[in-house]
């Protein structure tokens, strides 16, 4: 009797570890039938695009995500699929995707070719302008140089723009493509000055507001966000020059093509349809015609 015990004990071992390799190498749309629910995951202080309320999230990408999940429950037929939220740090995003953390990450981020070795991305879903904030004090020559601004008399020499920008304190959020951008620029120009980095974009402002920092540069969406809602005063400026535009995607996992083609589906059907429209007016405060024409470049026929 034990014998016989033992045997079904081993046999049943043995059918639950044959079971491991087929879970752990499940792609995402089995694993989200399996488990009747999808994760999605934001970075939580990304403001206006992703912001955590709660368990919950909230924001542009997360309307987005929510169009894609009605778009799974259409398509793996799944009307009581359940919704998780999983709020991951800046930096951790790529290993939460690739190891099956989430499901998607739904707020926007840069595609690199570096990030590209370990997943994957969908259409572009916004086009992010790199700007800067300073003190309504920051020196003249420092706001020049900023704007890019001609002299009105004379010529302006490299060394003046080097003067303007030397010695000063510059500030970004670690990790981001921005601080790649900015290291960049003080080496090709021979600008010695400080970099910090920060955690986000409030921070960042606060530097400024501080006066620990001269220039923070961000996102301008972003940027435009919190002065509106923490510096409405007028201490802390948005300048308008834009010096970088980049398109942003959502990040799926890089051997899930079906999976990446259910979201490309959902997206290209939100710019088509024009519904995308609903998600910049609530969160980015409006459309304008440039995105108009990008939202026809962005949606796959």
């Amino acid at each position: 009797m034990n014998t016989q015990l033992t045997k079904a004990t081993n046999l049943i071992v043995a059918c639950l570890m044959a079971l491991v390799p087929a879970v752990a190498g499940a792609n995402t749309l089995e694993r989200i039938q399996n488990s009747q629910s999808v994760v999605l995951g934001y970075l939580p202080d990304f403001a206006p695009f992703s912001t955590q309320q709660g368990d919950k999230a909230s924001g542009y990408a997360i309307d987005l995500c929510l169009n894609i999940v009605n778009t799974i429950k259409s398509e793996l037929n799944l009307p009581s699929l359940q919704v998780r939220f999983q709020p991951v740090q800046l930096g951790e995003e790529v290993g939460a995707v690739s190891t099956g953390k989430i499901d998607i990450l739904c707020t926007p981020t840069p595609t690199t070719l570096e990030r590209r070795k370990t997943v994957s991305y969908s259409i572009p879903v916004y086009t992010a302008g790199l700007s800067a904030a300073v003190s309504k004090n920051a020196p003249n020559s420092l706001l020049r140089v900023l704007n890019a601004e001609v002299a009105k008399t004379g010529p302006i020499w490299r060394t003046d723009i080097n003067r303007a920008l030397a010695n000063m304190t510059y500030a970004t959020i670690a990790g981001g493509a921005t601080e790649q951008w900015i290291n960049q620029q003080m080496r090709s120009s021979g600008v010695v000055a400080t970099l910090i980095t920060v955690e986000d974009t409030a921070a960042g402002l606060k530097c400024v507001a501080e006066g620990k920092a001269d220039v923070f540069f961000a996102e301008r969406t972003m940027l435009k966000h919190d002065l509106a809602d923490k510096y409405s005063t007028g201490n802390i400026v948005l300048l308008d020059r834009v010096f970088e535009y980049s398109t942003t995607s959502m990040t799926v996992d890089r051997d899930d093509e079906n999976f990446r083609l259910l979201v490309d589906t959902a997206l290209s059907e939100l710019y088509r349809s024009g519904e995308i429209e609903h998600a910049y007016n609530k969160h980015l405060g409006g459309v304008s015609e440039t995105s108009r024409m990008l939202f026809k470049l962005y949606a796959l026929p």
